[in-house]
């Protein structure tokens, strides 16, 4: 790309931040006709991304919004209007949406396409498992979620040949806009120490965030930067073995602060907390939330930047 058209994609990102999807919008505004495709994502942090490529030709609404949790999100009255009336379906896939009724209508709708799995397919070897199950958390990696713009991109192209081009460079325009964001958050986490840069949260939806931003560079061992007590679904019961894990964890790491997440229960990071301290060592719950699941009506940069500087900032 030259000179000249970086320069000039630049110029688009406070457009680009601006068009994100607003969740504060009534309803009834998203269901009328008023000529533009009508997208229905997921998630918000899918919702962003479309906002970001669709411009004033799409019209945004996001399905799980606010604190819910994708993970188990099951089908509400009212989402199957909403369902129907959209033009194109994003979702994450990989396992994200497991909810039955939810998941049955994704996997069975044509008009529905899976950001993650479209990444996943063209990126195999980035994506992660513990065990045999795919970690869904691949927007926890800036690098890696701007791979999602090109499915978007080509989807919304598909339905709307007349906007190809001004998808096309609106694509190009949020890519750099988000490698310079991952750079951003990249150097903001590697100046913590290495032997401070290690994390606890609620539930395993960090591992991508681990590996990109809080491993040494060429680091093979990167997964013992993380932990956490629950697993990649925050939905199972906390047992003494996971706790014991964690306490483990915090022994041999030397952690001090631990991370509750916006949209999960305190409840096991506070059992940690308190075992810990009977047993003498010094640990606290951080009064700040880290974004994981969830963005509570942040935009997907200003997630990432907040959690980068929250982690930063507490360790």
């Amino acid at each position: 790309m030259c000179r000249l058209k970086k320069v000039c994609l630049c110029l688009l990102f406070p457009l680009l931040i601006i068009g994100c999807f607003k969740p504060n919008r009534p309803l009834s505004e998203w269901m009328s006709d008023n000529k533009k495709i009508k997208v229905l994502s997921t998630t918000a942090q899918i919702g962003d991304l479309v906002a970001g490529v669709g411009g004033d030709r799409v019209d945004g609404w996001v399905l799980i919004q606010g604190d819910l949790d994708p993970h188990s999100y099951e089908i509400v009255k009212g989402d199957g209007e909403k369902l129907a009336r959209a033009d194109l379906i994003f979702y994450n896939g990989l396992g994200l949406e497991h909810g039955a009724s939810l998941s049955a209508i994704l996997r069975d709708s044509s008009k529905a396409t899976a950001v993650g799995e479209k990444i996943a397919m063209a990126y195999p070897d980035l994506i992660l498992k513990r065990g045999e199950v795919v970690d869904p958390h691949i927007w926890m990696d800036i690098s890696l979620w701007e791979k999602g713009i090109e499915p978007i991109v080509k989807e919304l192209s598909a339905r709307d040949a007349e906007g190809a081009a001004y998808y096309e460079e609106r694509g190009q325009a949020l890519a750099l806009q988000m490698q310079a964001a991952h750079d951003e958050v990249h150097g903001r986490l590697q100046e913590i120490p290495s032997e401070k840069r290690y994390l606890i949260t609620s539930h395993d939806a960090f591992h991508y965030f681990a590996r990109s931003y809080l491993a040494d560079p060429g680091e093979v061992d990167w997964m013992n930067r993380f932990a956490a007590p629950e697993g990649l679904s925050p939905e199972g019961q906390l047992n003494p073995r996971d706790i014991q894990k964690i306490i483990d964890f915090l022994r041999v790491k030397k952690i001090s602060i631990l991370f509750p997440e916006s949209n999960v229960s305190r409840d096991s990071i506070q059992k940690i907390a308190t075992a810990g301290k009977e047993l003498g060592l010094e640990v606290r719950v951080c009064s700040e939330p880290l974004y994981g699941d969830a963005m509570s009506g942040l935009t997907y940069l200003e997630m990432m930047r907040h959690n980068a500087n929250t982690i930063a900032k507490y360790l």
